[in-house]
């Protein structure tokens, strides 16, 4: 049995039409369709939830059933509420800039750097430092992807802690070098 696969899943503000093995939603900020695979069914719980259920004459498909009722639950929640993630810039002159699809990055290199937000993410800064950012976006993959995709074009350093960080990110500092006398 599945731990995960076995919780019902929250509809919220979304509706949904079950046609078989297809699931369709439809939210606030998102619409679309989620295919189950051979073995798996969807059912309603009322009007609040809905839950994944299991067909066990179908061989090996208990490891599907948890992944693909956390991937329903994901789309849910994105269709109705969407997802965030914070990410701080830190360091003397580092900010960021954005217009459009275009975030300009000024990271303390020879060059500034241009980063092309994908069309279903969005990307928010503070207009006073240009240092904390906010990405949005409604499928949490994509918001993950992108926020990576920042932190990793210049990553915290252990002896200062510039660089760019998860809002939530605990970096592990290093001591300098010291003097024997």
């Amino acid at each position: 049995m599945s731990k995960i696969g076995r919780r019902p899943i929250s509809i919220g503000d979304v509706q949904v039409n079950i046609d078989g093995n297809i699931l369709h939603y439809k939210g606030k900020k998102a619409s679309g369709e989620h295919v189950l695979p051979a073995g798996l069914k969807v059912e309603k719980e009322g009007t609040a939830s809905i839950k994944v259920g299991v067909d066990y004459k179908v061989p090996d498909i208990n490891r599907l059933w948890g992944l693909h009722r956390a991937l329903i639950a994901n789309k849910l929640k994105g269709a109705d509420v969407g997802f965030e993630t914070q990410i701080q810039i830190i360091g003397l002159g580092y900010k960021v800039a954005i217009a459009g699809r275009k975030a300009v990055f000024s990271l303390g290199f020879s060059h500034k750097i241009n980063f092309e937000l994908p069309e279903d993410v969005t990307l928010e800064a503070d207009a006073k430092t240009g240092q904390n950012l906010i990405v949005k976006g409604v499928d949490k993959e994509r918001v993950g992807l992108v926020s990576d995709q920042i932190r990793s074009l210049r990553p915290p350093e252990p002896y200062k802690g510039t660089g760019i960080k998860l809002k939530n990110e605990v970096i592990l500092r290093k001591a300098g070098k010291t003097k024997n006398a």
